[in-house]
C-alpha cells in the first residue's frame, strides 16, 4: 500500500506494546546449535541433559528472537553453545550442566514475558549471566528491578553510548522502545548511559558476574564499535571459570 492515509490507519489499528510477550512467536520450537552458517537441532537424552561437544566455557543462550550474528560472535570466542527456547525453565536449563547462560535480544514488553523472568530470576545468581537487548532488561526484572516505556524509542544505527568506566564513547546500533530504571535495582552499578537522554545503557552486578547492554553489539549492517562487549563475556567467563 503506497496510500499514506491507509498506513496511518493501520498503525493506529495495531495494539499498544505494553503487555504484548512477542518472544513466544519467534522463539524456536527446540534446542539448537550453531553449526558456523546456520542452526541444526539437537535431540536431548531422555532425562534432559546434553553431551556437550566442546571443551569451551558451556554457555546456554536464550533464544527470545536471537539474531545469527550473535551466535557466530559467541562462538568465535571459543564457547560452547547451546541454544534454547524461551519457554525453558530453569529446572530444564540446569539439567543441561550449563556453565552460564546468555540471554538474547528480541522483541516485545519484557515485563510480559513472567515466565522467562522467573526462570532467569532462579538461575541468575548461580551462573555467570550476560543479556543483550531485551536480555538485559529480563535481567533487570529477574534482579528484582522494573522496567518502563520510553517516550521516545530508540531506534537507528547512530546512538552515541558512553562507557563509563573509561569513557570511551561508541557509536551504537538500537532498537528499543523499554528501558530499566536503574534506581529500582540494588547491587548494581551503571557501566554505559545513553549521551542522547541519558538514559540507562548497560549495568553489572557489584557482587556477582552479571553484566548486560541494553544496545546490539552484534550489528551488522551497523557499528561495529561495541563488539567487544562479547570478549567481556569471554574474560568473565575465564575469571569465573579458570579457563
Amino acid at each position: 500500500c503506497s496510500d499514506p492515509t491507509d498506513l496511518v490507519r493501520q498503525a493506529k489499528e495495531l495494539p499498544p506494546m505494553e503487555g504484548l510477550d512477542l518472544a513466544g512467536s519467534v522463539t524456536p520450537k527446540e534446542p539448537y546449535v550453531w553449526d558456523g552458517t546456520k542452526p541444526r537441532t539437537v535431540t536431548l537424552a531422555d532425562d534432559g541433559s546434553y553431551a556437550w561437544p566442546g571443551d569451551g566455557p558451556r554457555v546456554v543462550a536464550f533464544d527470545c528472537g536471537i539474531k545469527w550474528n550473535i551466535l557466530r560472535l559467541l562462538v568465535a570466542q571459543g564457547i560452547d553453545l547451546l541454544v534454547v527456547p524461551a519457554f525453558f525453565t530453569a529446572e530444564q536449563v540446569r539439567k543441561l550442566n550449563p556453565e552460564a547462560i546468555f540471554l538474547s535480544s528480541g522483541p516485545g514488553d519484557p515485563a510480559a514475558l513472567t515466565d522467562m523472568v522467573h526462570a532467569t530470576s532462579l538461575l541468575v545468581h548461580d551462573y555467570p549471566t550476560a543479556g543483550i537487548c531485551l536480555g538485559h532488561q529480563l535481567l533487570g526484572l529477574a534482579l528484582g528491578g522494573r522496567t518502563y516505556k520510553l517516550k521516545f524509542g530508540h531506534h537507528g544505527l547512530n546512538h552515541p553510548v558512553k562507557e563509563l568506566a573509561t569513557g570511551h564513547i561508541e557509536i551504537s546500533s538500537q532498537n528499543h522502545g523499554f528501558c530499566v530504571d536503574l534506581s529500582s535495582l540494588s547491587d548494581v552499578e551503571l557501566t554505559h548511559v545513553n549521551l542522547n537522554d541519558n538514559t540507562l545503557e548497560g549495568f553489572a552486578h557489584t557482587k556477582k558476574p552479571i553484566i548486560a547492554i541494553q544496545y546490539h553489539p552484534e550489528a551488522g549492517p551497523g557499528p561495529h564499535d561495541s563488539r567487544s562487549f562479547f570478549k567481556r563475556f569471554r574474560e568473565m567467563l575465564r575469571r569465573e571459570l579458570g579457563r
